[in-house]
């Protein structure tokens, strides 16, 4: 007569847990330690060595089930590959770190806003002007409640890049005045934050573009110059950090100058990033 398991093996304990299957405890990566060095290789303009060093350390965040690190770098991936160019992975990256808003509980947080205005700027710089407003009006919704309150607003070049961004998603609608509107909202909340010059000369450069784009060449040229000169005023502050961002908004403001015929001022920018990227 064969034997049933239970005629040889002792019953378990209804109170030992170690028949239990355990999950492996949650390993945080250090997501301060990984962007410092993905800004130190974006500081020398290695786009490749940013993509390496985040691929590595979002395996090292899924092995160790860091939900939250792997939230940080979908952000920091999504805004890579769009300088890039890459549709689909920035796509990608995007939809990811917003599923993580809402199973991380973030919705009503800076970093729940931070990752939809992050979404938005994908989804602006690769076609997708309705979806950007979206998910652009989203985080201005997140962000008011933080930000803004009874006696003012709390200035942050986090809502400043929102208005900013939002402006190009309306501008891209056909919605001109209200474009110019959250360029001169983003203007007024950098004003009050130190060092925010480039940003401040992004801002100017967009207000041209959108007199431009409204006005036509002809008749908005007063105002597109009177911008470029504010923005190049702005660009030339005393006190400038030269440090990869004022690098980045140099490459990114040049060719706005050199489209409207200011190719001196083209040609300057593109060499000051030049130089701050070879320090690096």
């Amino acid at each position: 007569m064969p034997l049933n398991k239970e005629d040889y093996q002792e019953p378990n304990c209804p109170f030992n847990t170690e028949q239990w299957q355990k999950e492996a405890p949650v390993r945080q990566i250090p997501v301060e330690r990984a962007v410092d060095r993905v800004n130190e290789d974006l500081s020398r303009n290695d786009y490749a060595g940013a993509e390496r060093t985040l691929k590595y350390w979002m395996e090292e965040a899924r092995l160790g089930r860091d939900r939250k690190g792997e939230f940080s770098l979908h952000n920091e991936l999504m805004g890579l590959y769009r300088k890039l160019g890459r549709r689909d992975e920035a796509l990608e990256h995007a939809a990811a770190a917003l599923a993580l808003v809402d199973e991380l509980e973030y919705g009503d947080t800076v970093s729940g806003g931070t990752a939809y205005v992050n979404a938005a700027t994908v989804y602006k710089a690769f076609g997708m002007p309705q979806e950007a407003l979206s998910a652009f009006l989203r985080a201005e919704s997140i962000y008011g409640s933080i930000f803004i309150h009874g006696d003012g607003i709390t200035p942050d070049i986090r809502l400043g890049g929102l208005y900013n961004n939002k402006g190009l998603a309306l501008q891209d609608l056909g919605r001109y005045q209200e474009a110019r509107e959250c360029y001169e909202k983003a203007m007024e909340i950098m004003a009050m934050i130190p060092g925010s010059e480039p940003e401040l000369a992004i801002s100017c450069l967009n207000l041209a573009d959108t007199a431009t784009a409204q006005y036509g060449s002809v008749v908005g040229r007063p105002l597109v110059m009177a911008e470029l000169d504010r923005a190049w005023g702005y660009l030339n502050a005393e006190g400038q950090v030269q440090d990869g961002n004022y690098a980045f908004v140099c490459e990114k403001c040049a060719p706005i100058f050199g489209f409207y015929g200011q190719q001196d001022r083209k040609d300057e920018l593109e060499n000051r990033a030049a130089k701050i990227y070879g320090q690096r």
